[in-house]
């Protein structure tokens, strides 16, 4: 997980969560924080967070997944290094996840010119980013496009469920409970996560 000032914390919290303890997939991962360097960040919500390692140090292909938050550091015009890193993970086929604000840092890039995406908005990202993907944006809550997962801001539990789907860690009717849970509040559907 990409690690920067200004963090939009909320946007990562449910993937995060599912990732590392692997409580309704059975399959717990490792998840390492990356920084442009090891110098401790500060999320939007306040949390002060020390990258495990840095870009210099992240082979793409020795990785499984890289996450990438919203930050006013991408409306900005800044995460130039982490929109790099995202096209190094897609170019070795290694999947990218990308919400809010990072969409508008790799349309930035050129990124999301060719693939299915979506963001907070097609406008939010053709303000001043160069888009050019405007006729494969998706007026979704997530979309999934080979190795690319984009979410718009309001969106945290389709994202962690559309990079869940991505990568295999649960079946659809675990998924469908999962965002069922979260998002609807649906208590019925938590005998399905736990059973």
């Amino acid at each position: 997980m990409a690690v920067y000032e200004t963090l939009a914390d909320w946007e990562i919290g449910y993937l995060a969560v599912e990732l590392r303890t692997g409580r309704f997939t059975g399959t717990p991962w490792t998840v390492v924080t990356v920084g442009e360097s090891l110098e401790p960040v500060v999320t939007m919500g306040g949390m002060r967070i020390v990258p495990d390692v840095t870009i210099a140090d992240v082979a793409p292909d020795a990785g499984d997944l890289l996450v990438l938050a919203g930050s006013a550091e991408w409306d900005a015009g800044g995460g130039v290094a982490f929109a790099e890193l995202a096209g190094r993970f897609l170019a070795v086929g290694v999947p990218v996840a990308a919400i809010c604000g990072a969409t508008a840092g790799l349309a930035r890039a050129g990124l999301l010119d060719d693939r299915k995406h979506t963001s907070a908005a097609k406008e939010y990202l053709q303000m001043s980013t160069g888009y050019q993907g405007s006729d494969n944006y998706v007026d979704e809550r997530a979309v999934v496009d080979g190795d690319l997962i984009t979410a718009g801001p309001d969106s945290p539990v389709q994202f962690a469920r559309a990079v869940l789907a991505r990568l295999k860690l649960a079946d659809e009717k675990k998924l469908e409970a999962y965002e069922g849970v979260f998002h609807r509040a649906d208590p019925a559907a938590y005998g399905v996560l736990v059973g």
